[in-house]
């Protein structure tokens, strides 16, 4: 049996399991490791919506995260508005500024839209690392106020971050679970294989381009947020460098572009593993995580192109499993 199959009952029995996963941690290490699993395991779910389902490869993501933990962080410093309300504030710029760039960027084809994406969030990193007033290249640091729901604040404990960032994981999980059985996903998917085709049928590929794009940037955004109050500090260089925009698309493309487990899969392997080589290695592994990445996109590229989901599936097929198909009717030529 594909585990995949069943991606409701097999949600229900991952989200159970995390549910109790931290309280065998006890440790902050292994706790941080979880928080940071998930958070990429959701920031890569929410680049699966542009550039798995609908094919528009963006690598520059990192603008829209630094802009969701830019916008909750000068709201909360600076006028005291909670993060629980500046994290939508920021998602709804994020989407804004994607329809804006979607404008121009979608009458581009192929790589020329992943270099444009490039481009604008490079352009983004300059301008926060110049400008005084959202804290130029010193950043922002974001007071602590006491343990509080409101503020999104934890000091003695970081079971709540655990909670949270899972909780926004689980929607986006299900979100995607919705897009897909959706007539969205059914066009997302239709631009991806060809524009042409699906612009033939009707698809108005545009505007369904625009579409994937304002959801993963609000999503994207309200992951960007969280971070911010999670590590009370944030700067150019720790929140719209290219290396994040890579890092946020790294774990679907390991566990597998376009498919619902995909981004999941691959945060639970890529995550935990560069965690512990920067950790037990110390200076002495300086980069070390960087090679891990380089070699993970190498082995996918050329051993397992559809990612670890489409492998297992795949195996699984070739054993005879055909999930919830009905039973090939063999006819005979006669």
């Amino acid at each position: 049996m594909v585990i995949f199959a069943y991606p409701l009952r097999l949600g229900a029995l991952v989200a159970a399991v995390l549910l109790v996963l931290p309280l065998g941690f006890t440790e902050p290490f292994a706790q941080n490791i979880l928080i940071l699993t998930l958070l990429y395991a959701a920031l890569s779910q929410a680049w699966n919506l542009l550039g798995g389902y609908c094919g528009q490869v963006s690598l520059g993501q990192a603008l829209y995260f630094g802009l969701g933990a830019y916008a909750s962080s000068i709201l909360f410093t600076r006028y005291g508005v909670s993060p629980l309300v500046g994290a939508p504030v920021g998602g709804a710029l994020s989407a804004l500024l994607a329809l804006l760039l979607g404008w121009p960027f979608f009458r581009l084809r192929g790589h020329y839209f992943a270099i444009a994406t490039i481009v604008i969030a490079e352009a983004g990193y300059l301008l926060l690392l110049n400008w005084d007033w959202a804290g130029a290249a010193l950043g922002i640091l974001i007071p602590a106020k006491g343990d509080s729901w409101l503020n999104f604040q934890f000091q003695k404990s970081k079971l709540p971050y655990y909670y949270g960032i899972l909780a926004l994981a689980s929607l986006l999980w299900l979100f995607s679970y919705w897009i897909e059985k959706s007539k969205w996903g059914f066009y997302w998917r239709a631009v991806r294989g060809s524009s042409e085709a699906a612009e033939s049928l009707g698809v108005s590929i545009f505007r369904y381009k625009m579409m994937a794009a304002a959801a993963s940037a609000f999503f994207t955004s309200i992951c960007g947020s969280f971070y911010a109050q999670y590590v009370f500090y944030i700067d150019p260089d720790s929140t719209v460098t290219f290396a994040i925009s890579v890092l946020i698309c790294l774990p679907a493309v390991l566990g597998g572009i376009g498919t619902l487990w995909g981004p999941a899969v691959g945060a639970a392997v890529l995550i935990p593993t560069s965690e512990l080589i920067r950790a037990y290695l110390g200076g002495t592994g300086r980069g070390g995580d960087l090679v891990v990445y380089g070699a993970l996109i190498m082995i996918v590229a050329t051993l397992i192109p559809q990612g670890i989901t489409g492998l297992i599936t795949g195996a699984a097929r070739r054993c005879g499993y055909r999930g919830n198909a009905q039973p090939e009717v063999r006819r005979d030529a006669s």
